[in-house]
């Protein structure tokens, strides 16, 4: 299970955050603009998924060894660097 950034949650939930506080789903709290504290839905806040978590789950090569793939595979007629990014990017979908 993928622990969840409630600051960013909460951020990205409610428009109208100003400060969230609190490193926990038991303990976080958040205000508006105006300096009012908002009823968070913390189920919801627990259940958000980062839309962006598949780029922090994609471990490429280093660009060293991409290189290295790649003059080996045009020395040797191979395709070990495409297979290798596909298997990356397969592995953690974009989602949609």
């Amino acid at each position: 299970m993928m622990n969840v950034d409630f600051h960013k949650a909460i951020r990205d939930l409610y428009d109208n955050v100003s400060v969230v506080e609190g490193d926990t789903i038991d303990n976080i709290r958040a205000w508006d603009t105006d300096g009012n504290e908002i009823t968070l839905d913390k189920t919801q806040v627990n259940a958000w998924v980062n839309p962006e978590q598949y780029k922090i789950d994609r471990q490429y090569p280093s660009i060293q060894e991409q290189l290295d793939m790649q003059y080996w595979d045009s020395v040797n007629g191979t395709t070990v660097w495409a297979d290798t990014i596909a298997q990356v990017k397969a592995d953690n979908p974009k989602p949609e």
